[in-house]
């Protein structure tokens, strides 16, 4: 290994350390070990530290072909100290206002889906069932303005058919009050059924 190498080792190793300890914080930060199952606190400690070490084990191959040697462990050990002593509060600081700006443009992209998204739709469905409402109402009146009608268009008609019936013999009174009898039954059901479907769709 040239001297080169080594020195490009070094450095990558010690940036490596300094890699170490942000990631940790990192993984401190977002883990929360406090609110974990212990045993989910130990699969995710194992796969972060197989992680790291193949992170570090391909960053070596990069550089020295992935040549280990007693100065590559202190190396790490000195990057990471550095970042204990150096850099971390920083880094802290930094993570926080990261992860609040990303909450904070999450709850931002949340509202604006809300008022752009499902506030408009939602407004749409109310003004629609309103509308609805108020043209089955209108519809209701006109079907009582048309019975009323229908009950002044046919007032004199009835009045001619009942001086036509005083003049009709006994024996078809009969038959005519029985043939009226079972047309008037027919429209009494078909008047229920139109009630009845009626109080359905007001429900």
């Amino acid at each position: 290994m040239s001297l080169t190498t080594q020195l490009a080792t070094m450095l990558a190793m010690i940036g490596m350390g300094s890699w170490l300890g942000a990631a940790l914080d990192t993984y401190n930060r977002f883990l929360q070990r406090q609110n974990r199952k212990h045993w989910v606190v130990f699969i995710n400690d194992v796969l972060f530290w197989v992680v790291q070490g193949l992170v570090l084990f391909y960053i070596l191959l990069l550089v020295n072909e992935g040549e280990l040697r007693f100065y590559i462990f202190l190396a790490i050990l000195c990057g990471y100290a550095a970042y204990q002593s150096l850099f971390r509060m920083i880094y802290l600081k930094v993570l926080e206002w990261v992860i609040s700006l990303a909450a904070r443009l999450y709850r931002f992209f949340l509202r604006l889906c809300y008022y752009l998204i499902v506030r408009p739709i939602q407004l749409l469905l109310q003004t629609l069932l309103a509308l609805s409402f108020f043209i089955w109402k209108l519809f209701l009146v006109f079907l009582r303005m048309l019975y009323q009608c229908i009950k002044i268009l046919f007032a004199p008609v009835r009045w001619i058919g009942f001086l036509i019936w005083r003049g009709i013999p006994q024996n078809w009174k009969e038959t005519l009050k029985n043939f009226f009898g079972y047309l008037a039954g027919i429209i009494h059901q078909v008047k229920n059924m139109i009630v009845k479907w009626t109080l359905k769709l007001r429900k």
